[in-house]
């Protein structure tokens, strides 16, 4: 007997599953599959009290704390990788504009323990890295130690534990069995790690064709809350194999987020006037879309799983 489906609506996923409050981990793959579609359809609905959770969000992060739905940041960068800055990261944490934001600093390394810790289920992980460095007059969760088997001095990453991940990938069954590949960052201790899942797939596909390659099953679906099949989820971040990484919407984003008054009409048009995700790639228009269509195509060989 086939299993329940989980696929849902963007609306519904996160309406059910991401209340005012949460701890949220997004942008786990680093620059690539970062999931915008999930993080304005937050901004619409008007989630507030966020801890947002993540190595390098880019410009997503910035997009929500402009919108004034996160109080507090665990993260190894906030910014734009096209341009540096964030703007609204930066009216935040200086001017407390649109509120007051807590940042709690890390290195990519330490909040990549601090995941592995909680996908383990341990409370913290040893570690070398940050000796020296003012991540632990910062940071509460980077505490230096004693070894118990040596006289070295270590530091141990707290565990974190989101209340949800939401991933963006390549590819799902119904069921929430995700494949994803490339760069992968923390997604899967994150995913492990954290209480629930949302996945945001490009394709849905049937269950035989996960099942074809379970080795790029890198998310077991019994781990998983909601599936949504949202292609272009993840613009104007790359997928890989699926689309390029819009350059040009980075930059404009840093030109139109500059002055409080231009990122609110940015917000407008982009977020708040739109009501899903279709709309969004309407307006972003056919001819701009295709550009960012793979080029060329560097497919995997085939494994066999047979005995």
């Amino acid at each position: 007997m086939r299993a329940e489906s989980k696929l849902m609506s963007m609306r519904d996923a996160i309406a059910q599953h991401v209340p005012s409050g949460s701890m949220v981990l997004m942008g786990a793959q680093l620059e690539q599959m970062i999931p915008f579609a999930a993080g304005h359809e937050l901004i619409r609905q008007g989630c507030r009290d966020l801890t947002l959770v993540g190595p390098i969000s880019d410009i997503l992060f910035d997009q929500m704390i402009g919108a004034g739905c996160v109080s507090r940041v665990l993260a190894a960068w906030v910014g734009n990788v096209s341009a540096g800055v964030g703007y609204c990261y930066r009216r935040a944490t200086e001017r407390n504009i649109p509120r007051r934001l807590e940042v709690v600093d890390y290195s990519n390394f330490t909040i990549a323990l601090a995941l592995h810790a909680g996908a383990m289920g341990v409370p913290f992980m040893p570690s070398y890295a940050t000796l020296g460095s003012d991540l632990l007059k910062k940071n509460g969760n980077l505490r230096e130690f004693a070894s118990p088997v040596s006289e070295e001095t270590l530091v141990a990453v707290r565990a974190l534990r989101p209340d949800v991940a939401i991933l963006h990938v390549q590819r799902a069954d119904a069921q929430g069995n995700a494949h994803l590949w490339g760069s992968l960052g923390v997604a899967v201790d994150g995913a492990r790690a954290s209480r629930k899942i949302i996945i945001v797939a490009e394709e849905i596909v049937e269950p035989g064709i996960i099942s074809s390659d379970p080795n790029r099953t890198l998310v077991p679906g019994f781990l998983v809350s909601a599936v949504v099949h949202e292609p272009g989820g993840a613009h104007p971040s790359p997928v890989q194999g699926y689309a390029a990484r819009d350059h040009a919407f980075f930059e404009e984003y840093h030109e139109r987020s500059r002055r409080i008054e231009d990122f609110e009409d940015w917000l407008s048009q982009w977020v708040l006037h739109l009501p899903d995700r279709r709309e969004y790639w309407k307006q972003l228009g056919p001819a701009r879309t295709e550009a960012l269509a793979v080029k060329h195509h560097a497919f995997s060989a085939p494994a066999d799983f047979g005995y």
